[in-house]
């Protein structure tokens, strides 16, 4: 990580870059692929029409920088706006060290513009995050998500857009990520790489599985993170979604 940008206005310099992931992870995923989630990188498809999910998910960060986020994400897709994903989000926050804690509520939206079986997908993802407590607009990301499917088992996933974020030194910076993601094994079991970053910041990478036994409503994810240069914090995370 590069120190000098990434200097805060708050007490624990650390309280950025556990909202800047949090922030990006926001954003809806797709059904069955491993993009969107407790992903980072998204994909350009959106929750099947007629058809919602809840997203639940706890993120810790190593002993060195502590804390972490608890999160829950409940998105749906009408019948009737077949490509208009759209949700609300409950995010909470612990600080390594300090003893104190924040909750986010705020939307999460994602239009798909070319489907992805077209060659190559495109879409448009939104999400935003109020205090609670203080009612401060804290973080606000919007992406451009294109998905290019390689065969039937795996696809590259590309991301740009801007974050805002409120606290950080520099409010105002671009958000870039790359994932592939293939089935691997049962079709039930998907892996992912991604490569991720903010600039003014730094750059991280994420590895995962995620398990959906025979298909069905629940589905499982296992991940782990770093952030590279010279902070390199980790993260660990485990998430489970529900399909009705």
């Amino acid at each position: 990580m590069r120190a000098s940008p990434f200097v805060l206005a708050a007490n624990n310099g650390w309280t950025a870059l556990v909202f800047f992931l949090l922030s990006l992870v926001l954003v809806p995923g797709a059904m069955t692929w491993a993009a969107g989630g407790a992903h980072i990188v998204d994909d350009s498809e959106v929750v099947d029409p007629g058809t919602c999910q809840l997203e639940t998910w706890v993120t810790g960060y190593s002993v060195e920088v502590g804390g972490g986020y608890a999160n829950a994400t409940n998105t749906c897709t009408l019948s009737s706006l077949p490509r208009l994903e759209f949700g609300l989000q409950f995010q909470h926050v612990w600080f390594g060290g300090t003893g104190s804690s924040e909750q986010l509520l705020g939307p999460a939206l994602k239009v798909n513009l070319i489907p992805e079986e077209t060659g190559v997908g495109l879409g448009l993802a939104f999400n935003g995050g109020v205090n609670l407590a203080t009612g401060t607009f804290e973080l606000g990301t919007l992406v451009v998500p294109v998905s290019i499917p390689l065969n039937d088992k795996a696809r590259i996933n590309l991301n740009a857009g801007w974050q805002y974020l409120s606290f950080a030194n520099s409010v105002n910076g671009l958000f870039y990520g790359a994932q592939i993601e293939t089935k691997i094994g049962w079709e039930e079991i998907s892996l992912m790489l991604e490569v991720f970053g903010r600039q003014p910041g730094f750059t991280g990478t994420q590895i995962g599985l995620r398990w959906r036994p025979n298909d069905a409503a629940l589905e499982f994810d296992l991940l782990a993170g770093s952030f590279l240069d010279n902070v390199n914090g980790k993260f660990f995370t485990v998430g489970v979604t529900f399909r009705y």
